[in-house]
């Protein structure tokens, strides 16, 4: 017959240790000192705390609704991970903002020293780079993935590579080509310059591949800061099936890059070429944002994003309502 007595001793001391220790965060040795025990014994009371279902860990958040769509995205998509920021009503810049300062929090969490991070411009990789600010320095190698247009700072994929590998305490290895050749040739000449071809080999093997994600709609999109285009070209694209821009490419709703004659001219890693890289985060927001995601999603082009919580609604709405119709 066991002994109740002793018992009841036994699971009151570890009723009194569980309180100390889980609910007041009291030190093992600040208990011991106060329950006259050694550290040892407080241990394997906690320790027969738990083994008997004493301890019961519950933990809320007041973002559950964006912790539950990032498990739907990444059980969805197959992504290896999701982030999702709280959406900004009446403020895209706002909530672009707070986008980049997930992915910035996002990136240095995990970067180690001898990185190689391969970026993209664009408004969205320009977000994370100005929300950098590590408690340390990395000793990291920033590169672009594609060639540089000249104007807003935004479209300048050299000066953001400058400004990230300053923010991180890096180096980088710039990119001397326009994103735009005037013809294939000579953008088949440019690949094959000794300088550029390095940057790109460096970029295709990036420990990761930080990249925006553009949309060709409506007219004022972030594409037509890189290559202005007439407007009857911007609906033929539209009537081609084209839904967006990754890397610059124009790019169908499965992912697939289009016979689009601009392709042809790009100085730019190709979007099926970030396979090579150990991860690839793409950064996003906005409504206009939502067909080329789901794209991009769609011919797997990426393994992690980082949007806000209206466009991840949207596009899970959207495959919801693709599946009905299936």
């Amino acid at each position: 017959m066991p002994d109740v007595q002793k018992d009841f001793e036994l699971i009151r001391q570890i009723h009194a240790v569980l309180v100390l220790h889980f609910m007041e965060g009291q030190k093992q040795s600040d208990i011991a000192r106060r329950l006259n025990l050694s550290t040892s014994k407080v241990n394997r009371l906690i320790t027969q705390g738990r083994k008997l279902g004493m301890v019961k860990i519950d933990i809320e958040s007041p973002f559950q609704a964006l912790t539950d769509l990032e498990r739907v995205l990444t059980e969805r998509c197959g992504l290896r991970d999701a982030m999702v920021t709280p959406s900004v009503q009446g403020s895209v810049e706002t909530t672009l903002q707070q986008v980049g300062r997930a992915a910035a929090h996002h990136l240095t969490e995990s970067l180690k020293d001898g990185d190689v991070i391969a970026i993209t411009g664009g408004k969205a990789v320009s977000a994370v780079v100005e929300n950098l600010d590590p408690e340390r320095s990395f000793d990291v190698t920033v590169v672009p993935l594609t060639g540089a247009v000249q104007g807003k700072f935004f479209t300048d994929v050299n000066h953001l590579a400058n400004r990230m590998a300053d923010r991180l305490g890096g180096r980088t290895m710039l990119m001397h080509a326009p994103l735009f050749a005037e013809t294939k040739d000579q953008r088949n000449m440019l690949m094959e310059v000794a300088s550029i071809r390095e940057v790109m080999d460096l970029a295709r093997r990036a420990t990761v591949a930080l990249v925006g994600i553009g949309s060709i709609e409506p007219e004022g999109s972030s594409y037509y800061d890189l290559h202005p285009v007439p407007e009857a070209d911007r609906k033929m694209l539209v009537g081609m099936g084209v839904v967006g821009e990754f890397l610059a490419h124009l790019i169908h709703s499965n992912g697939a890059v289009s016979n689009y004659a601009l392709n042809s001219r790009l100085v730019s890693v190709a979007p099926g070429e970030l396979s090579n890289c150990e991860r690839v985060i793409g950064v996003t927001a906005g409504p206009e944002k939502v067909a080329p995601l789901k794209a991009v999603l769609s011919g797997k082009l990426v393994d992690t994003v980082i949007l806000d919580e209206d466009t991840a609604k949207a596009v899970l709405n959207d495959m919801e309502g693709a599946q009905d119709v299936a």
